[in-house]
């Protein structure tokens, strides 16, 4: 029904707003008594692991950036994802780039999107979470303002840690979005590992100290990757996701795509990229962190493909655009089955 019915007509609206009607209509039929409890059942898939500590109820996770101001994570679990990563969430409230900043790519089912982190900020996020139940495991995704120069970047995401940590279950730090100016600057390793080291030390000074994961981006080098792998060994950090989107444009159908402009690419573009990160990390970690795997996962194989490469996780976003609700669970199940 999704493919032939409502894909369709949500993609007959722009992007972006196609995204706000989905996701304020999927809250109103789950606020219908009964109407939650009986999606969890059609949905929801049981195929645990523990890892960092945590009990996740399957293996497949919502990547940040859909449910970014934590209003529907609730309602997006019961569609049978075993976790939900809310943000990007910055301190200050900002309205992120001018529109259109999110455009379609069908031919190859892809997504370009320079939303810019825009997002409510910490007080708002942190109240839609205060009263959250404790049967979805909810990550937090910290990012920098916009307006914050790299050398006080450190600050801000302290601050997320600060105020979010009573209140998720794990921290995605994120360096790597190609939308907001300089960020990326900070994926190299002097100023990541003083970041990192100070979001370490913040978190380890907390009751019940949350695990923490780095989300980097797929345009590394090998030099690059093997700096990420000696720095989340050496500050035992928890994890990686790999990988956030790439600012290439290399091999896509989608004609006068440049037109478009600035902007990160994800979806099945990403995939083989994505996958070859996981695979690399995954050899140099030997065993010794998390790896969330994140671009291009779509079907079971493709979800298959990124655990074979050595992802512990793996995390959906633009293959929910496309695929609709039903893909968790059928990921889920081909998954159990092996």
């Amino acid at each position: 029904m999704y493919k032939y019915f409502l894909r369709p007509l949500l993609f007959s609206l722009s992007a972006e707003r196609a995204h706000h009607v989905a996701l304020r209509s999927l809250n109103a039929l789950l606020s219908i008594p009964g109407a939650l409890a009986i999606t969890r059942s059609l949905y929801k898939r049981q195929d645990p692991i523990e890892l960092m500590g945590l009990r996740f109820p399957n293996r497949v996770g919502l990547a940040a950036g859909f449910d970014k101001n934590a209003q529907y994570y609730r309602q997006l679990g019961a569609l049978g994802f075993g976790f939900v990563e809310i943000g990007t969430v910055t301190p200050k409230a900002q309205p992120g780039n001018p529109q259109p900043r999110l455009f379609r790519l069908p031919a190859d089912q892809g997504l370009i999107n320079r939303m810019g982190f825009n997002n409510d900020g910490l007080d708002a996020v942190v109240n839609r979470l205060k009263n959250r139940s404790n049967d979805l495991i909810v990550g937090g995704n910290i990012g920098k303002n916009k307006v914050t120069p790299n050398d006080k970047a450190v600050d801000d995401y302290l601050k997320g840690v600060d105020a979010l940590h009573p209140y998720v279950d794990y921290f995605a730090v994120n360096v790597s979005s190609p939308n907001t100016p300089g960020l990326r600057e900070l994926q190299e390793k002097e100023p990541l590992m003083r970041l990192l080291r100070a979001v370490r030390d913040r978190v380890i000074a907390c009751e019940n100290p949350r695990p923490i994961l780095l989300k980097i981006a797929p345009d590394m080098g090998d030099g690059q990757l093997d700096d990420i792998v000696d720095i989340v060994v050496e500050l035992k950090l928890d994890g990686v996701i790999a990988t956030n989107t790439t600012i290439s444009r290399e091999g896509l159908k989608t004609p006068n795509v440049n037109d478009i402009g600035m902007g990160g690419l994800s979806g099945a573009p990403v995939r083989n990229k994505s996958t070859d990160v996981v695979r690399y990390l995954a050899k140099r970690a030997e065993k010794r962190f998390v790896i969330i795997a994140s671009g291009g996962v779509f079907t079971p194989e493709d979800a298959i493909q990124k655990i074979e490469a050595g992802a512990n996780l793996v995390q959906v976003y633009t293959g929910f655009i496309y695929e609709g609700p039903g893909m968790v669970k059928k990921i889920v199940e081909q998954m159990a089955r092996l």
